[in-house]
């Protein structure tokens, strides 16, 4: 054996690493969606990249604009759960909207076998074309890749079992159900207030209702479905700012600064709490109950800067950090980790959760109303049980439905009716 066969790193093994963590994760649940990513390589869909990180667990960044990445292989842990939710059958016709590197559709393709119907549509006719080389390569020629908006779906291979959002949706757009079967299921990465929610929905009379949801994050969807958002920078062009799904007008991005850069106060809340539950849970909770929440974040070398309370962050490649807040017009009240615990906190062992933490609030402003209302959220959250979103249910029903009671979500054809007829907590 040469030193160059040597160096040569198996991708069997790295491909069975990588699948056994899946299901230990319980990520993958059942043999068929199993088989379809043992017999589908990725390496096939990012030939570029090194092998280890191919197998690696994580979203890999394809495609990037103005330092942004715009498109990416998603990571297999979110595929996997998500094609679990899809509930693929053998003949079935799939439209996928966001086709990336096309290795979705190439698992789909599998899934639904030789008489059965892929197709995939992307924005950009790069990232499509890219796709189509991929999925040739891979022996996947059968899957119809189409460069076009995907608000409008692909009315030419319609009706369709199965509709796939694998990009951040905001809305359920009329031409997807119009080409969905009536018995059909269509599942998106939906954004409720700015968290988002990966929710398989299927039809019931009148209107959808959620038939699972899991946790998830996804680069959100351009061109006419975009969802409306507001992002302050709040130094000339850096990278770190303010985001929020409403308009934060009257407050403006200079006085967010001198409220930032100047004094602070930390408090304590009496709740102890763990990162799963805060992305889970409370996220949600504040983007339902509270209309004037947003984040708070920085991004590659205004990290180090140490501007935002710490509660998230990614010390990988693409640094940056982020926590909830709660912005009035006379102040900023933002979670944060105990001031006292490290920052990034110590990755525990292998197969172990982070520990809990008791939250913090930190307020910035000249007054603190902000950080004693998201001190009174927190406190809620956790009188109520903590609902996680094993007892959420969704149900999109079309704006000409008079309805009322629960949280409403509004939107542009639909409104998002969400409640907990089995309230669960989030463990």
């Amino acid at each position: 054996m040469s030193i160059n066969d040597q160096e040569t790193p198996d991708i069997a093994a790295l491909h069975r690493t990588l699948i056994d963590k899946l299901i230990m994760n319980r990520c993958l649940e059942t043999e068929r969606v199993e088989a379809a990513f043992r017999t589908v390589p990725r390496h096939l869909f990012l030939p570029d990249v090194a092998l280890e990180r191919v197998y690696s667990d994580q979203a890999i960044p394809t495609k990037f604009e103005n330092g942004r990445a715009i498109s990416s292989s998603s990571q297999p842990a979110i595929m996997a759960i998500m094609l679990e939710q899809l509930n693929l059958q053998p003949d079935q016709h799939v439209l996928e909207i966001g086709a990336g590197t096309g290795f979705n559709a190439a698992l789909m393709a599998r899934l639904v076998g030789e008489q059965g119907q892929v197709t995939t549509v992307d924005l950009d006719e790069d990232t499509a074309a890219a796709a189509r080389q991929n999925l040739a390569a891979a022996g996947f020629e059968r899957v119809n890749v189409i460069c076009g908006d995907g608000i409008a779906g692909y009315t030419a291979n319609a009706p369709y079992d199965r509709i796939i959002l694998t990009v951040g949706g905001w809305d359920i757009a009329p031409d997807w159900l119009e080409q969905l079967k009536p018995d059909g299921r269509i599942l998106l990465p939906l954004s409720i207030n700015g968290p988002q929610l990966s929710v398989a929905f299927d039809r019931r009379n009148n209107h959808l209702t959620s038939a699972s949801i899991k946790p998830c994050g996804f680069m959100r969807l351009r061109g006419d479905l975009a969802e409306p958002s507001h992002e302050l920078h709040l130094e000339g062009d850096s990278d770190w700012g303010l985001a929020a799904i409403y308009d934060p007008d009257p407050v403006d991005s200079e006085m967010i600064y001198q409220w930032l850069t100047g004094p602070r106060e930390d408090r304590s809340t009496t709740v102890k709490t763990t990162p799963r539950q805060l992305f889970r849970s409370l996220s949600l909770w504040l983007a339902l109950h509270e209309t004037r929440h947003c984040s708070l974040y920085a991004r590659g070398e205004s990290v180090d800067r140490g501007l935002i309370p710490p509660l998230f962050s990614s010390s990988g490649k693409s640094k940056w950090q982020i926590t909830l807040a709660i912005l009035t017009e006379t102040g900023i009240g933002a979670l944060m980790r105990p001031p006292d615990m490290p920052f990034p906190p110590p990755v525990p062992p292998e197969g172990k959760p982070p520990p809990p933490f008791t939250l913090h609030v930190r307020g910035f402003g000249p007054d603190d109303g902000a950080a004693q209302q998201l001190v009174n959220q927190v406190q809620a959250w956790d009188e109520a049980g903590r609902p996680g979103l094993n007892g959420l249910r969704i149900r999109a029903l079309p704006l000409t439905i008079l309805y009322s009671g629960d949280v409403v979500v509004k939107k542009r054809w639909h409104q998002f009716v969400i409640d907990y007829p089995d309230n669960l907590s989030e463990e």
